[in-house]
């Protein structure tokens, strides 16, 4: 927060009063004074700069106060001249040398909604948070639908697929939905799911999960308290009546993996002797591969160590929500009994899908890639939400997008 806050209040002014004589948006007053985040060009933060001086000027504050204002509170290194310098030329975030992929690591981290901005929108709660507790509250859109279809199809034809999307996307939703479908439809799946904690794909950054430890978590789901056989004859033939035994008493097996671009190689090879397990001409086990784009290059059919893997293997893609953004936030503001239209304007959503385009530094127009998938789009909605509400803003505009 910057001493410009508390500058207003001495003054006995506020950041709309101090917006609309600067002639600027209420949402950039208050980025600016809540969270010293000033405009990315230079010259824009230059010009804001001397309206906001003047505007204080004009409100009856003194030089000192004018100078003072734009340092930032206690956690401020530098005061006077050389804070509001450092302020001006060195906006935050300013660390990353792409903007773009500072911009985006801010909107993976968690936003919550202030109480205020709960209040001032007449919200119970807010819509982002711990939002999906029933089948009802998962967005479906027509890549959606498809992707839920595989991924049932897998479960009980003891399919291959590859599940990979950005962090974010909503691939572990999915999975959930998937799971709680199979509950409440009483759908004789097992599924399968070996703790991918500390998991990673080498022994020199973590614990990498090996072939073994994938056999010891199907012999554990089947049998918790029997022991795990030590050689890998007796475990792969364990693994392999068990497996039998519960396809004789009428359900499918469905192995589930998360985070699993980190998984290595050899693990990754080894599916394939899981694949092959069978009954006669029925498979034994259904896998679902869950990852991030790295994924993708692990199961790259250009590498010989995992050829036949690949082209057994199903992909599909969590993708951007884009068109299907208004009806995504609808659904969400709908769940808490909020039309969408008493938070956003129409102008908003289509500053979300601006806002939500990554394009590396020096790259051409033709590399630029849509990022407006679920998380991220959340964590924008919520902070334009606090923005809008600290200046009290009836609805969040494009203005208010643009600026946070």
């Amino acid at each position: 927060m910057l001493n410009l806050k508390l500058l207003l209040l001495q003054l006995g002014t506020n950041q709309s009063e101090l917006a609309r004589a600067a002639e600027v948006s209420p949402a950039t007053v208050a980025q600016l004074a809540n969270h010293g985040m000033w405009p990315r060009n230079s010259a824009r933060r230059r010009a804001l700069r001397t309206a906001i001086e003047q505007a204080l000027a004009a409100a009856g504050a003194t030089p000192a106060q004018v100078e003072s204002a734009f340092e930032h509170g206690p956690r401020s290194r530098k005061g006077g001249a050389a804070g509001a310098a450092e302020a001006l030329e060195h906006p935050e975030p300013t660390d990353s040398p792409d903007p773009h992929d500072e911009d985006e690591q801010m909107l993976l981290r968690n936003k919550h909604l202030t109480p205020d901005a709960c209040a001032h929108f007449g919200l119970p709660r807010s819509p982002f948070v711990d939002d999906v507790r029933a089948l009802d509250d998962v967005f479906a859109s027509a890549a959606t639908r498809r992707t839920r279809a595989a991924l049932m199809d897998c479960a009980l034809n003891q399919g291959f697929l590859a599940l990979v999307g950005e962090s974010g996307s909503g691939k572990t939703t999915l999975r959930e939905e998937l799971e709680e479908r199979i509950r409440i439809e009483n759908r004789p799946v097992v599924v399968i799911k070996p703790y991918v904690m500390e998991m990673e794909k080498t022994e020199r950054s973590g614990k990498p999960m090996w072939a073994g430890q994938v056999s010891e978590a199907i012999i554990r789901e089947f049998d918790p308290s029997g022991s795990i056989p030590s050689s890998t004859q007796a475990r792969s033939k364990r693994v392999r009546d068990l497996l039998a035994a519960s396809q004789q008493a009428g359900y499918n097996n469905l192995l589930v993996i998360e985070e699993a671009h980190r998984l290595p190689v050899s693990t990754l090879r080894a599916l394939k002797g899981y694949m092959e397990l069978k009954v006669g001409l029925r498979r034994l086990l259904g896998v679902v591969l869950i990852g991030q784009p790295e994924l993708d290059n692990t199961l790259s059919d250009k590498l010989g160590d995992v050829r036949e893997i690949v082209q057994r293997c199903e992909r599909r893609e969590m993708l951007p929500l884009d068109d299907d953004l208004r009806p995504y936030l609808a659904h969400k503001f709908a769940r808490v009994g909020t039309p969408i239209d008493s938070v956003l304007d129409e102008a908003a959503i289509d500053a979300i899908r601006v806002r939500l385009v990554h394009r590396p530094r020096g790259g051409s127009p033709a590399e630029a890639r849509s990022i407006c998938y679920p998380l991220l789009c959340n964590n924008l909605v919520v902070r334009a939400m606090n923005a809008a509400a600290a200046v009290a803003m009836p609805r969040v505009t494009a203005d208010v997008i643009a600026g946070c």
